[in-house]
């Protein structure tokens, strides 16, 4: 399975600067005032080779004030139970706090590989300081700015030699479906439907599912192999944040995956956490189909009910609106072999490779006839188009001034792809690089 880097420690010692910096993102907010991160942010990194997902967390605080204490406590103690690597950061301007040696003492419980991480390093002065840290026992104190980026690099070379070898699922060529969404809404029943046998427990307690269980499907033409977050809760988890369980375990699903099923339910509509979910699934460059559940269920529906909720969730899924969205009923089986045939398209399009020729064919008049707009009293002009030879489809643009490309242009060459290949459900990525 995937390797998961969870970023923990008190309120305010840089944590959400590290996430941004190792992410290559602005997604989570950093400011001055502690406990500004009350959610979790989610990102994917890659160094030396490795890829792997982050986690960024409240700030660990007890016995406060705060109304949020508790979930914020809850979803830590989660992160640190999924994650395979642990970064602790602690502040070097102030040094050992003893909210700081109540984290350590619930990370030795945890028993996992854990980096002491004193951030805020900036000069040689500070890095007398940090040895103080030494005395929380938890081994070689990682000097780091992640304002700046210092130490980081050396601090991520430890971490990835310290990741469990990947497991790969199943050594068979055929796609890999995984099913997510958020608790209840129908995962597991959808699967038991596929397979006809009751494969997984179904109940309607929402966060029944815990753990990844693959199921090997081959019948009416059919093949691939079926990643579900399903399994019995444990005991020992049952106050757990049930949303944020979920998650983790998508991203897990999402990762060992060609293709997201985003289970949504109809009665509800797209949630925030759905697109948390969906944009996980961008984010790794997987193909995405969008399953409305529970659709048997909504009364006085028409055509045109199904076209406006389609137009409902592309507006939330926007930018990335070009995604298959088929309306089923896990339990009365109804369009569920409809979903597999879309799926298995959205993998054929996402390994669909196009000739060179006949990207500059289609592509080339289109720039002409819609340049980008000059830039300084510069021209920008684009002379080659081709496809990467990426595992994702990434397109490749060569141009004298690739830097004055802005994203608006970005977009436009992305949607007459769209328009004359089929990528439905696919992310893509345009890159613009320098014809020389």
């Amino acid at each position: 399975m995937s390797n998961i880097v969870a970023i923990v420690g008190r309120p305010n010692v840089g944590k959400s600067t590290l996430f941004n910096r190792l992410t290559g993102a602005r997604k989570a907010i950093v400011d001055e005032t502690a406990g500004v991160t009350r959610d979790r942010h989610y990102g994917h990194c890659e160094w030396n080779g490795q890829e792997f997902s982050v986690i960024d967390t409240g700030g660990y605080v007890h016995g406060s004030d705060d109304i949020f204490e508790e979930e914020i406590r809850k979803q830590v103690e989660l992160a640190i139970d999924e994650a395979n690597v642990i970064l602790f950061i602690v502040d070097v301007t102030e040094g050992i706090t003893p909210l700081d040696e109540s984290v350590v003492a619930m990370l030795r419980v945890a028993k996992k590989k854990i980096f002491l991480v004193a951030n805020k390093v900036d000069n040689n002065e500070r890095i007398s300081l940090a040895a103080e840290f030494y005395g929380l026992g938890l081994g070689e104190v990682y000097n780091i700015s992640s304002m700046n980026g210092s130490g980081t690099g050396d601090l991520l070379d430890d971490v990835v030699k310290a990741f469990d070898p990947v497991e790969k699922i199943e050594r068979l060529d055929i796609p890999k479906f995984a099913i997510v969404g958020r608790p209840n809404v129908g995962k597991s029943s959808l699967v038991n439907a596929l397979l006809g046998e009751e494969r997984n427990i179904v109940t309607p307690v929402a966060g029944t599912t815990r753990d990844s269980v693959n199921s090997h499907y081959k019948a009416y033409g059919h093949e691939f192999l079926l990643i579900d977050t399903a399994g019995i809760r444990k005991k020992g988890k049952v106050h757990e944040d049930l949303e944020f369980y979920s998650v983790m375990r998508s991203i897990r699903a999402i990762e060992d995956s060609d293709v997201c099923i985003l289970l949504i339910d109809a009665a509800t509509g797209i949630e925030a956490q759905d697109l948390n979910i969906f944009h996980l699934a961008v984010r790794n460059r997987k193909g995405i189909v969008v399953l409305v559940n529970k659709w048997d269920l909504v009364e006085g529906k028409t055509t045109l009910t199904t076209k406006e909720y389609e137009e409902k969730v592309r507006e939330k899924t926007a930018p990335f609106r070009d995604v298959p969205i088929v309306f089923i009923s896990a339990l009365t089986k109804q369009r569920i072999k409809k979903a597999i045939e879309v799926a298995e398209k959205v993998y054929h399009n996402r390994n669909n490779k196009i000739p060179t020729r006949k990207l500059n064919d289609v592509m080339l008049p289109l720039v002409e006839n819609y340049p980008p707009p000059s830039i300084k009293g510069k021209d920008i002009r684009i002379k080659f188009v081709t496809m990467l030879p990426t595992k994702n489809p990434n397109i490749a643009f060569y141009c004298n001034l690739p830097q004055y490309i802005n994203e608006s242009y970005r977009r436009f060459l992305e949607n007459k792809i769209r328009d004359n290949f089929d990528f439905e459900g696919v992310p893509i990525e345009i890159i613009l690089k320098k014809k020389t």
